[in-house]
C-alpha cells in the first residue's frame, strides 16, 4: 500500500470497538473493491490501539485523531494497492501512524505546543490526583523529549507491550537495534527524571 495523499472516494464514518469476524487480509480484498462494511469492521479491529499510539507520542488528543483518520482514509483511498504477504495490516498500521506523528511533531505549530505546560485544575483536583497529574506530566514530557526512535520504541515496548522482533518488523531495523533503542531511551529517561524518584513514589502511595 502506498502511504500517500487521500483520493477522492467517500470514506465511512470511523467508530470503535472491535469484531473478529475476519481476517484482515481478506477484508483488505473487500476493501480493494469499496466494500464499507470490510473497512468498518478493519477500523473497529485497530483504531483504538492505533489511537493509543498516536496519543503517546504526540500527547494531544486533537492530533492524534487526525492523524489516524489520515491513516485510515488511506487504506480506503488506497485499498487496491496493498500487497498481500509484504506484512501484516497491524505492522504496516503502526509503521504508518508512528511515521505521521513524526512528521507532525517537527512542525513548527507542534514544536510550540509541546513547549506549552498542560494546565491544571487545582480547585478540582484532590491532593492525590494533583500530584498523580504533575507525576505524569513529568514522564510524558521526559519522553516526548526523547529522540523520535528512541520514544517510538518505548511506547511500543512498554505502553504496546510488543516483542522486540514485532518492534524490529514496524521499525523496518533489526532486533539488536530496537534493543539499542531501548537501552539509550531508558538512560536517557533516568537522567530526565533524576531528582524526582520520591515524587514519582509518593504519587502511587496517596490514597
Amino acid at each position: 500500500m502506498d502511504d500517500g495523499e487521500p483520493g477522492a472516494h467517500p470514506a465511512p464514518a470511523l467508530r470503535r470497538g472491535c469484531r473478529d469476524e475476519d481476517d484482515d487480509e481478506a477484508l483488505l480484498r473487500r476493501i480493494a473493491v469499496e466494500d464499507q462494511a470490510a473497512f468498518r469492521l478493519l477500523v473497529e479491529r485497530h483504531i483504538d490501539r492505533a489511537y493509543a499510539l498516536a496519543l503517546r507520542i504526540l500527547q494531544n488528543a486533537a492530533d492524534a485523531d487526525d492523524v489516524v483518520q489520515d491513516c485510515f482514509l488511506k487504506v480506503w483511498t488506497h485499498g487496491a494497492r496493498w500487497e498481500e504477504g509484504r506484512a501484516k495490516f497491524s505492522t504496516w498500521l503502526h509503521r504508518v501512524v508512528a511515521n505521521r506523528c513524526i512528521d507532525l511533531r517537527r512542525s513548527p505549530r507542534m514544536a510550540e505546543i509541546g513547549e506549552a505546560p498542560e494546565p491544571v485544575d487545582e480547585q478540582t483536583d484532590t491532593l492525590g490526583d494533583l500530584q498523580r497529574a504533575q507525576v505524569s506530566t513529568l514522564l510524558d514530557g521526559a519522553l516526548t523529549r526523547l529522540p523520535d526512535q528512541q520514544r517510538i520504541a518505548i511506547v511500543l515496548s512498554y505502553h504496546e507491550n510488543m516483542s522486540n522482533a514485532d518492534i524490529a518488523e514496524m521499525m523496518e531495523t533489526t532486533v539488536m537495534a530496537v534493543e539499542s533503542l531501548l537501552k539509550r531511551g531508558r538512560q536517557q529517561l533516568r537522567k530526565a527524571l533524576k531528582g524526582a524518584e520520591a515524587d514519582i513514589r509518593l504519587s502511587f502511595t496517596i490514597d
